[in-house]
């Protein structure tokens, strides 16, 4: 990407493409260069035609040939993009149950006494949890931590019946899951089962495959990813209103930076709570640096935004370029979007790189892997060890680009609900009387293949000026923030109606709920809602979109929305145009059995008008005043 126009074309931040450029005149390489290089890409692979699922393969169907094509195997067209796309979500079930698991096993060891420095930090949600899993209501607090760990480890296994979390639903939903054969069991029985069918020689009927990606996605919307989520706020905290800042410019070039990236709150918590220790902040100064300065990067800032007001240097396509500042003294990552190439870009400046999980280890890094019974210490060793590497830093090679803008965030399912008196009323009434015609969850990735954040901003900043409140997490939630969403005076941008409710509550038209398990916190708003209306989700007035989406756990998510009842726009198109009967089913055969599918439109405007159109069609079958 030599020539200016392309280079302005890969992000609508001026900060992004000062530290492109900075990149450039370095001649470091970026996702952006390994994108082009890759030009043109593999068109059976986008089709989903290509199968490498054994060694009879690779096996390729040509698109535009006569007559019938199979594999070697005999597998055709349909059965081969139904089969990827399976693996596909099975994958991203299995990371993001997995990030719970880990939540799980923490939980477990506060119970036994084994996990120093952890704690529980909500005990009501304890208690709630621990009624709804049928733990005993009157055992001392440890060891109803574990009991509920315990409890909740089984929903991993082979449930004899359903997922505890799905009784949440309306009744309707389940029934409609029941008659599909998509009602989850186990967690690891849906991934293990949903790999299995996709071996060659098991399942070959594409419909077949396709109900049980379906299953294996509610196992972790309803099972894994709900316990990520419900977990993390016993340990750590449920989120309420905090007031941060985010883009590059939160790195400072006085102190000692250090980014927490990645998906999971364990180490980042210790690491927040380390930076504070008066000895380490005392070296910090006698080396020459103000303080210790915490960033968040990824889902791992957005855990540690909600809960400790902890700053986001950025999102997904933003994690090279933020060592590219040259002033960040320390990398800190866990496990999930992590690009491979941040070990070479931190051996080009004086940055430490530091991997900490068991089962994430990456090129060029120092390995520090976590437990519960090391997490304290681990905690503070690695910002003792940032702090020291602050003598190391080249004064000369450092660009922070731009200004810092604030945001407030933390907006947790219950912190809403107390917000509005206790009740869903007001917000019910706000959405009767038209003042908000609806929500939307905005959510997803990055993906070089979208100039960065422009999907995010484009779609949102059309919903809100149509009086459709947005709720949103991950990296769409960074995009939000940067754009000045995420502030109360952003309320101006908004419709009439949406603008008059977000003044009177005092808050932005753009809530974050989180990071990307915690779009379990928008199904439970949704459910929160239909249960109080006495409706299913897909009756009501609400939709949810991935404008940049690009990762296996996204499938997943989309998958479970749709099956929850929400209608999902995606901004980029899964790999299924090799197969009619396989699209033809995501975006049309769906709704007649679960009441809501899949559209594609990359334009955000016209996605967009996608929505206003399906909220608009939902309020009229409620019988509510429609435009």
């Amino acid at each position: 990407m030599n020539d200016a126009s392309e280079t302005k074309s890969i992000s609508i931040h001026p900060d992004v493409l000062a530290l492109k450029a900075k990149a450039q005149t370095e001649g470091l390489e970026t996702v952006w260069e390994r994108f082009a290089a890759q030009q043109p890409q593999c068109g059976f692979c986008e089709l989903g035609l290509s199968c490498r699922i054994c060694v009879m393969g690779p096996c390729r169907i040509d698109p535009f040939g006569d007559g019938p094509q199979r594999g070697v195997c005999g597998a055709d067209a349909d059965i081969m993009v139904a089969r990827n796309l399976a693996r596909m979500v099975a994958a991203g079930a299995a990371s993001h149950s997995d990030h719970g698991r880990d939540l799980l096993e923490t939980l477990l060891a506060v119970g036994e006494g084994t996990a120093p420095g952890f704690g529980i930090a909500d005990q009501t949600k304890l208690d709630r949890l621990a009624e709804e899993f049928g733990v005993a209501g009157d055992l001392p607090l440890l060891p109803k931590a574990k009991e509920l760990a315990l409890a909740m480890m089984e929903e991993y296994g082979i449930k004899k019946g359903y997922l505890t979390f799905t009784r949440r639903l309306p009744a309707a939903r389940l029934e409609k899951w029941r008659n599909l054969g998509i009602d989850p069991r186990g967690v690891d029985w849906e991934v293990t089962e949903m790999m299995h069918r996709t071996h060659m020689g098991v399942d070959n009927d594409a419909v077949s495959l396709l109900v049980q990606a379906m299953r294996c996605a509610l196992a972790d919307g309803w099972g894994g990813s709900m316990i990520a989520t419900e977990i993390s706020d016993v340990l750590f905290g449920t989120p309420k209103p905090v007031s941060s800042q985010v883009n590059l410019a939160v790195l400072q070039g006085d102190r000692v930076n250090l980014i927490l990236h990645g998906h999971s709150p364990l180490v980042s918590e210790m690491v927040a709570r380390a930076a504070q220790d008066p000895g380490l902040v005392a070296r910090a100064q006698a080396l020459g640096a103000k303080g210790i300065n915490l960033v968040g990067l990824c889902c791992t800032g957005n855990e540690v935004l909600m809960r400790q007001g902890i700053p986001m240097v950025g999102n997904h396509l933003v994690q090279e370029l933020a060592l590219i500042t040259g002033a960040v003294e320390a990398m800190v990552v866990d496990y999930q979007c992590i690009m491979p190439s941040l070990g070479d870009l931190a051996a080009c400046y004086h940055t430490k790189f530091f991997t900490t999980s068991p089962k994430a280890k990456f090129p060029g890094a120092t390995h520090l892997p976590f437990t519960p019974e090391n997490g304290a210490a681990l905690g503070r060793d690695l910002v003792a060890q940032a702090v020291e590497n602050f003598a190391r830093r080249r004064p000369e090679r450092v660009l922070i680009p731009g200004a810092p803008v604030s945001q407030v965030s933390g907006f947790s399912v219950e912190i809403i609900k107390e917000a509005l008196g206790g009740t869903w009323e007001p917000l019910i009434n706000a959405i009767k009387a038209g003042q908000i015609r609806g929500a939307v969850g905005v959510v997803g990735c990055n993906n070089p293949k979208v100039m960065h954040d422009f999907g995010h901003t484009t779609l949102t900043r059309k919903l809100i000026e149509n009086d459709i409140l947005v709720v949103d997490t991950g990296c769409a939630a960074v995009a939000h923030a940067k754009a000045g969403f995420k502030r109360p005076e952003a309320a101006e941008l908004a419709g009439p109606g949406l603008k008059a409710v977000c003044q009177a509550l005092g808050i932005p038209p753009v809530l974050h709920m989180g990071s990307c398990v915690d779009n379990t916190r928008i199904v439970n708003l949704a459910t929160a809602l239909a249960n109080a209306l006495g409706v299913d989700l897909d009756q009501l007035p609400l939709a949810a979109a991935a404008p940049e989406w690009y990762s296996e756990k996204a499938a997943t998510i989309a998958c479970y929305a749709v099956a929850s009842g929400i209608y999902t726009v995606l901004g980029v198109m899964p790999p299924v145009l090799g197969s009619a009967a396989v699209t033809d089913l995501l975006l049309n055969g769906l709704e007649t059995h679960l009441g809501a599918t899949f559209a594609v439109e990359p334009d955000p405007a016209k996605a967009a008008d996608l929505i206003i159109k399906h909220v608009e069609g939902k309020r009229r079958a409620l019988g509510l005043e429609a435009r």
